[in-house]
């Protein structure tokens, strides 16, 4: 017995410093500093991209199709994405529509708020914002995922500037758990791993959490890793990402939800795992003015994972259809 407790104390010590012997490793192998935006800009802001002074910030846009369309197109991507995540929708919608899309605070090119606040009230506002610099008085507004909570958020806010809105399997809401969510959602939450993720990302770790929100694995190109492992790389968004998870004020928000008016379409891949189709019903029972459309075969980011199927609806309901 009095040799039970020294030799607990030893093995633990042995743990201890294997455990750290473990992490210096991981730090040693998977070691990822940030990369400045005008260095990744090389690469991912060539023309149409522009660099808008906004909020202190500089923010990655492109602005495209006719000046002279009265309620352009304004297109929110989500959390950890960017602007090219609306690439294939984009393309063909600024042949007959204004179309805006930008790298949201904390992600993308635009990189981290100034006053690192990232509760929906701020996006909300640098929409608005965003369109007041661009002399905007009515959009269109759609969103994926976060940019969908913070596309009805502004709705609902200022409904006098959203004409429509276009809602993509939209976060917030309903209190449903997901299914399963993406790797490096689950590490940025946690507290020391996700301020170790600040200095290392391994590249496995953004294939898997890209993986996780398709519906088909085997369309995450290496190209399309490059794209997302670059803008995690951006200086100062793995600290966002965590600040943004930890001001998330997500609640019962079905009043807002309820408030609504704006004629509104719901797309939603019925095979999203992070935020389950139940949601999708949720909303279509909800919002008085809507239409819900599912993708059988699609996940959490239709527009980038099969742009043509998912544009279909969205050029009906903006009556481009014939157009196309």
């Amino acid at each position: 017995m009095n040799n039970f407790f020294p030799a607990v104390l030893r093995l633990i010590a042995k743990l201890v410093i294997l455990a750290i012997a473990v992490i210096a490793v991981a730090v040693i192998v998977f070691w990822t500093p940030g990369k400045p935006a005008d260095e990744l800009a090389e690469r991912w802001a060539t023309p149409p991209s522009l660099f808008m002074d906004l909020h202190g910030m500089q923010v990655h846009i492109r602005d495209e199709g006719p000046r002279n369309d009265p309620e352009p197109v304004i297109l929110l991507h989500g959390t950890s994405a960017s602007l090219h995540t609306w690439e294939g929708w984009a393309e063909h919608l600024a042949q007959h529509r204004r179309v805006i899309r930008m790298d949201l605070p904390g992600f993308g090119l635009t990189g981290p708020h100034p006053r690192e606040d990232y509760h929906i009230t701020a996006y909300s506002e640098f929409v608005i914002a965003l369109a007041d610099s661009l002399q905007i008085d009515k959009f269109v507004l759609a969103g994926n995922s976060l940019g969908g909570r913070i596309a009805w958020t502004t709705a609902a806010v200022a409904p006098e500037r959203v004409t429509r809105l276009i809602l993509v399997d939209p976060s917030g809401g309903y209190p449903l758990p997901p299914k399963s969510m993406p790797l490096a959602f689950h590490v940025a939450q946690l507290p020391v791993l996700g301020q170790l993720m600040d200095y290392m990302l391994p590249r496995f770790m953004v294939r898997n959490s890209l993986e996780n929100v398709y519906a088909n694995p085997d369309l995450v190109t290496d190209e399309l890793v490059d794209l997302y492992y670059d803008m995690a790389r951006r200086e100062g968004n793995r600290q966002a990402l965590r600040q943004r998870f930890q001001q998330d004020d997500n609640g019962h928000e079905q009043a807002i939800i309820r408030s609504l008016e704006q004629p509104t379409l719901i797309l939603w891949g019925a095979q999203d795992r992070l935020i389950p189709v139940a949601n999708g019903y949720e909303y279509a029972r909800d919002v008085r003015n809507s239409e819900l459309v599912v993708f059988p075969d699609l996940g959490h980011i239709p527009q980038e994972e099969d742009p043509d199927q998912s544009l279909q609806p969205v050029l009906n309901f903006l009556g481009l259809a014939e157009q196309r």
